[in-house]
This record gives C-alpha cells, sequence and structure tokens, in this order.
C-alpha cells in the first residue's frame, strides 16, 4: 500500500475544497448602484482578489494585503505583500491605505472585504500612542507562550486601528459584505483575522488577563492605552454594523469531508475526529495516538482499514532551541506514543502550505520512521524536548512542501490504520 500518495491525495482533496476560486464565486453579493471597494486580508487575500475580479460584472477597485509569496495575478485591485506571523511597516501601511480608502462612502457603495488566516498579522494598523515595535514584540510573546487564536487575536483586537469591528466602522455609512475563508476552531467569524467587520465581545480587561496569563512583558504605553476607554472595540448592537454582512464560505469541516471522501474511494472507512481540536501539539499527539491503537487493537471505534480525521489548531509552547511547527512536533509526538505500530502512516500539516514559521507546510509519519530515524542516529525524543520535530523529518526526507497553497482553512491530520485487530 503506498501510504504516502495516499496520505497526500487527502491533502491536496482539503486544500482544493477551500479554493478560493471554487469558493468565493457563489457567495458574491449583486453589484451595487454606486462604487465598489474591494478590501481586504489574509493568506488568500490575492486569490480571493483574484477570483472576484473573473467573476464580477460592474467596475471595480481596491486594495488586498497578503504573506510575502502568497500573491496571485490581479489587474483592477492592488495586492500589497507584508510579514506573517509578526507584522511589519508594509503591513501597516497597507492597513493605513486601507482605512484611507474607506473614507467618504455613500450608502450605495458597496465594500467586499475579503477575510482568511493571517490577516491579524498583516492587518498591522496599531492603535494610537502604540508602536509597530511594540506589537511586534507583544506578538512574538504570545506566538511562543501557548496562547490559542482566540486568546491571542482577543489582545490583538484591542492594540489595533482596523480590527474588532473597526474597519467596519470605517467604512460606514456603505454596504459591507464580507467573505470569510475561516482558519480557526469554531468558525467564529469575529476571531477569523481578529474580526475586522464583526462586532466584538471581548474587553480590554480580557486582554490584560490574556497577557497576565501568559506573563508577557507589557510596554508602559500599551498598558495605559489597554486602560483608558477608547481601547474598547465596538460591540454587538451598534447600530453602525447595521449595514454588514458576514459570511464564512469555506471551513474546515469542508476540507475534513473532501479528505473523507478522498480516503473511501481508496478503501479506507473515514472517521472525522473533529475539526476544532485544540491544545498543546504533542498532548494532542498523544490522544490521537491512543486512539489510532484502540483502533488497531480492537477495532474500535471503527475497524480498519480505517482513516482517522481531524482538523483544528494546536499549540506549542516553545522551550527548546530547535526548528518546529505544530504540526511537525504533533507528529513526531504521535510517532514515539505509536512506537512503529504496523500498517499505519499519518499526515500533519497547515493547508495553507506553511507549517507556522517555516518553509514546509507538515510532514509524514510512516511505519518505518523511528527505524529510519535510529538508523541514522537521530534521537527522537530528545529531538521533541528540544522543540526541534523539523529537523528530524526533513533529515528523513519527510517533509511535506507545497508552498503558499492561497488559502487557509487551519491544519489537517490523518492517520491510516490498515492492520486487522
Amino acid at each position: 500500500m503506498n501510504y504516502r500518495k495516499l496520505l497526500r491525495d487527502m491533502f491536496d482533496a482539503a486544500v482544493a475544497a477551500a479554493s478560493p476560486a471554487v469558493c468565493v464565486p457563489r457567495h458574491l453579493p449583486p453589484p451595487p448602484k454606486g462604487r465598489t471597494l474591494v478590501v481586504g486580508a489574509g493568506k488568500a487575500a490575492a486569490a480571493m482578489a483574484a477570483a472576484v475580479e473573473g467573476n464580477w460584472s460592474g467596475p471595480l477597485e481596491g486594495l488586498v494585503v497578503t504573506r510575502y509569496g502568497h500573491t496571485a495575478p490581479c489587474r483592477r485591485i492592488e495586492v500589497v505583500e507584508a510579514a506573517h506571523p509578526v507584522p511589519d511597516a508594509a503591513g501597516r501601511e497597507a492597513a493605513r491605505r486601507i482605512v484611507e480608502k474607506l473614507g467618504g462612502l455613500a450608502p450605495e457603495d458597496l465594500v467586499l472585504c475579503l477575510i482568511s488566516g493571517g490577516g491579524s498579522s498583516l492587518l498591522a494598523l496599531p492603535a494610537p500612542g502604540i508602536s509597530l515595535e511594540d506589537k511586534q514584540a507583544i506578538n512574538r510573546a504570545l506566538l511562543r507562550s501557548g496562547a490559542h487564536i482566540g486568546e491571542m487575536n482577543c489582545v490583538r483586537k484591542h492594540l489595533s486601528a482596523i480590527k474588532g469591528g473597526r474597519l467596519a466602522v470605517a467604512a460606514a455609512p456603505a454596504a459591507v459584505v464580507s467573505l470569510m475563508i475561516s482558519d480557526v476552531p469554531g468558525d467564529d467569524p469575529s476571531i477569523i483575522a481578529s474580526g475586522p467587520t464583526v462586532p466584538d465581545t471581548t474587553t480590554t480587561d480580557d486582554a490584560i488577563s490574556v497577557l497576565r496569563k501568559y506573563r508577557i512583558e507589557v510596554p508602559g504605553s500599551v498598558l495605559k492605552h489597554l486602560q483608558a476607554a477608547a481601547a474598547e472595540t465596538p460591540k454587538p448592537g451598534d447600530r453602525r454594523f447595521h449595514g454588514v454582512t458576514n459570511r464564512v464560505i469555506a471551513t474546515p469541516q469542508d476540507a475534513l469531508e473532501a479528505a473523507a471522501r478522498a480516503a473511501r474511494a481508496a478503501g479506507f472507512q473515514p472517521l472525522i475526529l473533529g475539526n476544532a481540536i485544540e491544545g498543546e501539539a504533542r498532548d494532542v499527539g498523544l490522544v490521537h495516538a491512543g486512539i489510532a491503537q484502540q483502533v488497531a487493537r480492537y477495532g474500535q471505534p471503527v475497524a480498519p482499514p480505517c482513516a482517522l480525521i481531524s482538523g483544528g489548531e494546536a499549540t506549542v509552547t516553545v522551550r527548546g532551541d530547535g526548528r518546529g511547527g505544530r504540526n511537525t512536533e504533533f507528529l513526531l509526538s504521535l510517532g514515539i506514543a505509536l512506537d512503529g505500530q504496523s500498517a499505519t502512516a499519518a499526515i500533519a500539516a497547515d493547508t495553507d502550505g506553511i507549517d507556522g514559521s517555516e518553509d514546509n507546510a507538515g510532514a509524514l509519519l510512516l511505519p518505518d520512521t523511528l527505524d529510519r530515524a535510529a538508523r541514522a542516529g537521530l534521537n527522537p525524543k530528545a529531538r521533541l524536548a528540544d522543540n526541534d520535530a523539523y529537523a528530524v523529518f526533513a533529515q528523513l526526507g519527510d517533509l511535506v512542501m507545497t508552498g503558499p497553497t492561497l488559502t487557509n482553512v487551519n491544519d489537517f491530520r490523518a492517520i491510516l490504520i490498515d492492520a486487522r485487530p
């Protein structure tokens, strides 16, 4: 059995299900009587803009910002590239220009907002009194802390002049239609890219609590801002959201179901464990290993040949000095726990093509991975302790390298179990 090919086929099916070319056209609103202004941010923003241009019947203009290397050709919508996951000056300038373009719109105008994962870092317009350097330092600390995406985006909203519903407020009185590709557990529009067009239910007190929980060093200017009334985000019920429509057009569940169809076509019974599984990546790996062992030994909760499929966004609390990524860390933990379980193979990869800040999407775990690691002189347990899972799979030639996929519906995990109990 060619486990490597089937796992890649399942991953490719998951990514294709969330392609902007597939999901954007059927959700486009009718052209307005006035102007159409397209704005947006995220790893899929440029591909979404290209899909809009290819399916829009009237005039339009606009600007979207995407991660470096994630661009797509557009003729009428300007595409700006900026840094992710730590914001940079290019993202700040792009966000400033977007807010500038939103000024002076009329009720008959339409703002079409294209939002996908990564938008929080790419829409980097600090609130008044906060420097970009302060935002960068806090962002780096949050990324290393183990905070989950909802906690990180709570802080980001309250340090921003554009996120947490403020983009929609700036567009009033024009109508706003926001099309979102979800990369967050639960598909909450207010968390996707920190909800620039969605009223916010979190508070400045919540943001301060997150920073204290993870012992993030907070500059005096940032704390002063968070303690001021102006830092609070617009809330549900604010009449300025009356003309705003938020639509989630592609989700992690869509991707998992597409992968399940690919598994079934290959003769493996799919079992979707969940699309919103969170937690420390190595702990998530242990739980998945326990389920895979139960399947192999007892045929429960599904009999082999089967595919255990899951999604979500694990976290990594960085304590070592190695090269990691939440997907490779999950996979190495899984492999160690399975301890060479026969006829079992797995993949873990980010659907955007980038596992955290590395150049890979993820990696593959094959039945002989631990044996090959031992022959190569690698110590998987020591590498895991040093957050160095990337190095293990790189040396074995088992990294999944896709380059930017121009979409993002979170992490994808699949375990094939072919052994009969």
